[in-house]
């Protein structure tokens, strides 16, 4: 859990106070560290489980605090948008019956945060990207009002300096351009959380990172986002554009991101890793110093750490170090953050059976990783599963190329079946996790291919917010029923419900896809667009996206019915169109633009964000949307 205590209100000598604090924690870790003070001869497992609120049409439900407020409970936290939650699970010593107590709280958390977002008319789903998230989610209004998130915000965009530029591209392609972080809204995870001692850390944190791609493969389930079909694992790279603190100066000169794979493989001074970063990597949020950590450990005192802990919490590496004290003895864990949240529990914690068991095996089983694999090779195997999730080709310790579900299938699997005995983990939940694993990989059922399989089985003609609607409604269905992915079916548009056209904002049902002109365009072009693809209205816009006029298939009848037939002059788009626009932005209510084409009696009406044109919204679009309300009404009657 993120240390909620920071201020937004310091100068130049606080923030030299608080790095000075920074450097005085890292001193007294090494300390600690050198005299043998940092707990040894036993694992934990713990687990931060994010997740999203929605709406009874499943779009995103702004309610975070409001839930909070109504559970009660201390395990669950803010994130930095108000639709998202944190709940933290009890460490569990990682023996018996570990993963049945852990998966037993985790539907305790849930349940409990789902009885509290009830009482406010939403509920909650499991995953990695909400597939109902639209531009117009990510926006001031839900930032969480916390100042550890104002500040993260502020400063992250003021180091960047410039609007920052996403792009990513999938069987679909996303380009936006962002002067804010709040595409971070749309990332949810399930972290792990392994604890180790320091005589062995080094070697379980390497091997976290060349395992990363392998554990990721049947794991990915984020492949969309604002309705484009992406990355397996889309959150990986945009995790990295949201938070990107480099100006374009820095990225010339290959500074690491704050959130990054890592530069190479950690040797056994940790001190060493943990001193790089702080010098790398800029202070981004500030505190109070109301600890002297040396002093503590001289006063026979555990310090907190907290300065560094601080800071190391806004280096969001894929695999990071962490510290905390439990029972009163200092421990260090290795926090893996590459894994999504969903599709079910049972499939998360499956997740965590499968990672556990092979970083407790292969440090023994398979030796020193750095000696076995380049760690490039790593970090290229991590990417290329961030795409292509159970798709891709991995290069394992061996120098083998092949597919991954096979290493996991015939090596993995089995490795990590070792690790978890060796744990003495109960049986029976080494047999029901691994399986998961098993049926998962050996069916190439991943959570991304279970959602670009029921869009691409859905009705053609129905509405891209109606197929995501019906895509999230199917998953919080089968989540609520507890069964694991490989056992559900492929999701459809459903006949009837109640939701179903509970359109709230031009933005969920504007075309995106549209045909257009340029001003020096020859009219002809723009009847021809009119007669082949069956519209009624073309948008014209300058080569840099402006909206700048409307031909209308009325404006082009008057026009042809007045031509002379042997004029030889080509008519321009620029001498007929409409520059007299009446527009809407995405956020507009649908019932707001419908009663503004009636009061203007316009056919068409674009949407548009600082003049640039983002979809159209037609008559056609309200007929239809008109037509299914009255056909579900009239079902109801019946």
């Amino acid at each position: 859990m993120g240390d909620k205590k920071v201020t937004n209100e310091y100068g130049e000598q606080e923030m030299r106070d608080f790095t000075l604090g920074v450097l005085s924690d890292l001193d007294a870790l090494e300390k600690m560290l050198a005299e043998g003070m940092i707990e040894s001869g036993v694992r934990r497992i713990g687990a931060e489980q994010e997740m999203f609120l929605v709406d009874r049409s499943m779009h995103p439900a702004p309610l975070v605090n409001e839930v909070i407020a109504n559970a009660k409970d201390s395990r669950l936290t803010t994130e930095i948008g108000r639709f998202n939650l944190e709940a933290n699970a009890t460490p569990v010593e990682l023996k018996g019956d570990c993963m049945s107590r852990l998966e037993t709280e985790l539907y305790e958390l849930l349940d409990i945060v789902r009885n509290a977002a009830e009482t406010l008319d939403a509920d909650v789903v499991l995953a990695g990207i909400l597939p109902t998230i639209q531009a117009s989610d990510l926006t001031a209004t839900n930032l969480t009002p916390d100042p550890r998130y104002s500040e993260i915000n502020r400063v992250v965009s003021n180091l960047h300096g410039e609007n920052r530029f996403i792009h990513i591209k999938g069987l679909d392609e996303l380009q936006l351009i962002m002067q804010d972080t709040f595409v971070e809204f749309c990332n949810t995870s399930f972290q792990i959380h392994l604890q180790v001692g320091p005589d062995e850390f080094a070697a379980v944190h390497n091997w976290s990172q060349a395992l990363a791609a392998p554990v990721l493969a049947s794991a990915v389930n984020s492949p969309l986002l604002l309705n484009n079909r992406l990355w397996h694992e889309t959150r990986i790279a945009l995790f990295q554009h949201a938070t990107d603190t480099r100006s374009p100066v820095h990225q010339l000169r290959r500074q690491p991101p704050r959130v990054d794979f890592g530069t190479g493989w950690m040797n056994d001074s940790i001190i060493e890793s943990l001193r790089d970063d702080a010098v790398r990597y800029r202070v981004l949020l500030s505190q109070a110093v109301e600890e002297n950590a040396l002093s503590e450990l001289r006063a026979g005192r555990i310090p907190e750490l907290r300065a560094w802990r601080l800071h190391n919490g806004t280096i969001w590496r894929w695999n990071r170090l962490c510290y905390g004290v439990t029972n009163g003895k200092p421990g260090l864990r290795v926090e893996a953050r590459y894994l999504p949240a969903g599709p079910s529990i049972v499939d998360e914690m499956a997740n965590a059976a499968f990672l556990i068991g092979l970083l407790v095996a292969a440090p023994t089983e398979l030796g020193d990783v750095a000696t076995k694999m380049s760690f490039d090779v790593a970090k290229n195997n991590f990417y290329n599963i961030a795409r292509y999730g159970l798709d891709s080709q991995i290069t394992w310790i061996d120098g083998t190329c092949r597919p991954v579900s096979t290493l996991i299938l015939e090596e993995l699997l089995p490795l990590a079946r070792t690790g978890l005995e060796e744990a003495k983990v109960d049986a029976a939940d080494i047999d029901r996790l691994l399986g998961v694993i098993e049926s998962r990989v050996s069916t190439g059922k991943s959570g991304a291919k279970w959602m670009l399989e029921s869009l691409a089985n859905m009705d053609p003609l129905a509405k891209q917010n109606v197929r995501m609607r019906s895509l999230t409604a199917a998953m919080k269905a089968n989540q609520t029923s507890r069964k694991p992915l490989h056992e559900w079916n492929i999701a459809s548009v459903p006949e009837a419900s109640d939701w179903i056209d509970n359109y709230k904002s031009v933005e969920q049902f504007m075309a995106t896809d549209l045909f257009t002109v340029r001003p020096d365009d020859v009219l002809d072009l723009a009847a021809s667009l009119m007669e082949s693809r069956h519209i009624r209205h073309v948008p014209v816009e300058d080569d840099s996206g402006t909206l700048v006029g409307i031909i209308s298939h009325r404006h082009l009848v008057r026009l042809f019915a007045h031509r002379d037939p042997n004029a030889t002059t080509k008519i321009a788009v620029r001498d007929v169109m409409q520059t007299d626009l009446i527009t809407v932005e995405t956020g507009t209510s649908a019932l707001d633009a419908l009663n503004l084409m009636r009061e203007k009696k316009i056919g068409s009406l674009p949407v548009v964000s600082d003049n640039k044109l983002l979809g159209l919204i037609t008559a056609h679009d309200f007929l239809t949307v008109s037509s299914r309300l009255f056909e579900e009404r009239l079902r109801q009657v019946m």
